[in-house]
């Protein structure tokens, strides 16, 4: 999947030094990211790329090996060519893929530090801390660490069958499982279940936590569970509003093939080419 970068090792330990000239910059704008691309190969721009004279604000993010990386905070381009805007979600595709996951870490905090300029009890600027990854206002105390959304993946299978759906309304035009976003006062098994039935109007059973996965375009973490349809009856009753299809399609027919990206992908992958081991995988969070 996409955080899958060994060899290399992310570290999200906030260790705030000021950047080396060989450090990292990160800079994004309405949902692209400024890179050097040279065929499906990228690289990032470094601070030593930065006009002598600038002194740009940044926030340390992240490390992967030897490499630091940091927030550009400025309305402006830093730098222009070779690097070039491209959209964010073309990560999804070029290489290296620790740079990959890099930027698109980088997107998630972008994200929040954008949206978390002002206290929302007073007002006041925030301020970064200087120890650990938190803002916090300097007037009235308040402290706001990063936004994470828990989210489900549901593979809902009957026999040799999983269902499969299409989004409506957005640029996925791929088939997908069904999922959605974790509710207050949930766990997150009821969110498979609450979940499944809003979007299709089926009951599920035999709920089994995969495996997880960050995916910084929506600031998620997503959880991966496989559930069984409880009875006989595959009627869907689809909700348009979220979704444009949504069908049962036996593991022979499956037309996936691996991206190494997202959890859904895999997911369908691993009830399709798996039959013995999906019916006898070790059942965690059974519901």
């Amino acid at each position: 999947m996409i955080q899958d970068i060994a060899p290399y090792q992310f570290d999200n330990r906030y260790t705030p030094e000021p950047p080396q000239p060989a450090s990292y910059l990160l800079w994004y704008d309405s949902g692209r990211i400024l890179l050097q691309q040279t065929g499906d190969t990228i690289t990032f721009p470094r601070f030593s790329d930065l006009p002598a004279q600038a002194q740009p604000q940044c926030i340390y993010l992240f490390s992967i090996g030897e490499d630091r990386f940091y927030w550009l905070n400025q309305k402006t381009q830093p730098v222009t060519e070779p690097f070039t805007m491209q959209s964010i979600y073309a990560l999804r595709t070029l290489q290296p893929r620790h740079y990959a996951y890099a930027g698109l870490v980088g997107f998630h905090l972008h994200n929040w530090y954008n949206r978390h300029r002002f206290c929302g009890r007073c007002g006041t600027a925030l301020q970064p801390d200087t120890k650990e990854r938190m803002l916090h206002c300097p007037n009235c105390g308040v402290m706001l660490y990063p936004q994470i959304c828990p989210a489900v993946i549901i593979g809902v299978t009957h026999g040799d069958k999983i269902l499969l759906s299409k989004y409506n309304g957005r640029n996925y035009k791929d088939y997908a499982l069904l999922a959605g976003f974790a509710e207050i006062g949930e766990t997150i098994e009821e969110t498979v279940k609450r979940e499944v039935w809003e979007e299709v109007g089926l009951h599920v059973k035999n709920i089994r936590y995969y495996k997880s996965q960050p995916w910084p375009h929506s600031s998620s973490l997503l959880f991966g569970f496989f559930a069984q349809l409880d009875g006989d009856d595959e009627t869907i009753q689809l909700e348009e509003e979220e979704l444009s299809m949504a069908v049962w399609m036996h593991r022979d027919d499956l037309p996936m093939e691996a991206d190494h990206v997202s959890l859904t992908n895999e997911m369908i992958l691993y009830f399709k080419e798996n039959p013995p081991a999906f019916e006898t995988m070790p059942h965690q969070n059974i519901l």
